[in-house]
C-alpha cells in the first residue's frame, strides 16, 4: 500500500527558537528588539549594469529602477532591489509576488544577456530596533555604522559570518543566508544581553513585510 502524499512544510531557519510564541510589542524595558522576517521571496538577477537594455527591461518588469551605484538599494513598497556587485542584484518581495516577478523578468529580459534565479529557500532577514540597536551592531561588525546612510547597503562581517546590512525605518535590517541564521541569531542575542533584548512584533504583517 502506497503511503499518502505529504504536503511540503515551509519552516523558518529560526523556527527552533520559538520566536513567534514569545514576540510582543516593543516597550522601554529592553534596549534592543529583534525578530526574523521569514518567508519572503528572494530573486537573484545577474547581468551587466552598463547594459542599458537590461536595466531598462528590468525596471519595467519590476516597477522600479535597478540601483547601479555600488552599495545602494532601491525600494517601492514591499519590493526591494539590493546592489550586490556590478553584475548582480538581490530582489526581495512578498513571497506571494515571487512567481509573478520571476515571470515578468523572464519575459522582459528575453534575448538580453542575463540570468534570473529564485533563491527564496536560501535567505532570510532579521530586523533590529531599539535605543541600543546601533551599540549592539557595533559589537558584531567591523563596519563603521556612521557611514551607513539612507539608501545604502553594505556587505560586511557579523562575528565570523557575513550579512548585507542597511537601515530600515528606525532600525537596521540584516539580510543573511539561511545556513548562517542560527549562528547569527545566537551571536546577536549574546551581544545584546548587556542592554536587554526582546523579541518584537514589528506591527501587522511583520512576518511578510520587506522593511
Amino acid at each position: 500500500m502506497s503511503k499518502p502524499a505529504t504536503a511540503p512544510i515551509i519552516q523558518s531557519p529560526l523556527h527552533g527558537f520559538g520566536l513567534v510564541t514569545v514576540a510582543r510589542a516593543m516597550n522601554d524595558t529592553r534596549g534592543v528588539w529583534a525578530n526574523e522576517v521569514p518567508f519572503l521571496g528572494y530573486i537573484s538577477l545577474r547581468g551587466a549594469s552598463t547594459d542599458a537594455a537590461l536595466t531598462a527591461a528590468a525596471a519595467q518588469a519590476l516597477g522600479l529602477s535597478l540601483p547601479t551605484e555600488p552599495c545602494t538599494f532601491t525600494r517601492d513598497g514591499a519590493i526591494k532591489v539590493i546592489w550586490v556587485s556590478p553584475d548582480e542584484w538581490m530582489i526581495t518581495c512578498q513571497r506571494d509576488r515571487r512567481a509573478a516577478l520571476l515571470s515578468s523578468l523572464a519575459k522582459g529580459l528575453e534575448g538580453i544577456r542575463s540570468q534570473v534565479a529564485d533563491n527564496s529557500g536560501g535567505f532570510t532577514q532579521v530586523l533590529i530596533k531599539g535605543r541600543n540597536a546601533r551599540d549592539v551592531l557595533s559589537h558584531c561588525t567591523v563596519y563603521d555604522l556612521g557611514a551607513l546612510g539612507e539608501g545604502r547597503v553594505v556587505g560586511t562581517t557579523f562575528g565570523k559570518s557575513s550579512v548585507y546590512l542597511h537601515q530600515a525605518s528606525d532600525g537596521y535590517c540584516l539580510l543573511l543566508r539561511r545556513s548562517f541564521a542560527d549562528y547569527i541569531w545566537r551571536y546577536l542575542v549574546r551581544a545584546a544581553s548587556p542592554y536587554g533584548i526582546g523579541v518584537a512584533v514589528f506591527g501587522p504583517g511583520h512576518s511578510g513585510a520587506a522593511e
